[in-house]
């Protein structure tokens, strides 16, 4: 009994959050997507890009925290600010694509805008589930194995990050290495 408490307390494995988040965080984009293309009939794409990217992040944060990671209750103010930043990063993204887009092709049908978001919000979306789990839920997990980390040298921090996501695959996981004395 004492181990399934574990394991429900450790979050799900890679694999069952992957598909949650794809489930929740992909429902929220396709659903973004059309409030983007919607809203930019009214107010300039960036801004209704912003607005609704703002609103779907708080979304999709909270359904993380309760159905995709399994942190046990609500978002923390913490994590959210975690994943603001992560969502940020796919705003930058989806609009360097429909810019990109916009110098490409002259005048692009809606189809075509549509697949290029999409298209960008699903690899932003991979980099923000990497994020989302080893770094902004990570910490119930953590706490457990009793490693918290400050990482000073990033560049050296992404072999431990994809050493992370990957661990759950191969079933076993190590603790955080002090980034610090890397150099």
């Amino acid at each position: 009994m004492e181990t399934a408490q574990s394991q429900e307390h450790a979050g799900p494995g890679a694999l069952t959050a992957f598909a949650r988040f794809v489930l929740c965080g992909g429902g929220v984009g396709i659903a973004s997507s059309f409030a983007v293309a919607g809203l930019a009939s009214w107010v300039p794409w960036a801004l209704a890009n912003a607005l609704v990217t703002a609103v779907s992040t708080l979304l999709a944060t909270e359904l993380h925290a309760r159905f995709t990671f399994g942190a046990g209750g609500r978002a923390t103010w913490r994590q959210h600010t975690q994943s603001a930043g992560s969502a940020a990063a796919a705003y930058a993204v989806t609009c360097g694509a429909m810019l990109v887009l916009q110098q490409v092709v002259a005048a692009p049908g809606a189809v075509l805008e549509q697949v290029v978001y999409l298209s960008a919000s699903a690899l932003a979306g991979v980099a923000r589930f990497v994020v989302l789990r080893v770094v902004v839920f990570a910490r119930n997990r953590s706490r457990s194995a009793g490693s918290a980390t400050r990482c000073r040298r990033p560049s050296a921090a992404v072999p431990w990050l994809v050493a992370q996501f990957l661990a759950p695959l191969r079933g076993r996981a190590r603790s955080a290495p002090d980034f610090a004395k890397a150099a």
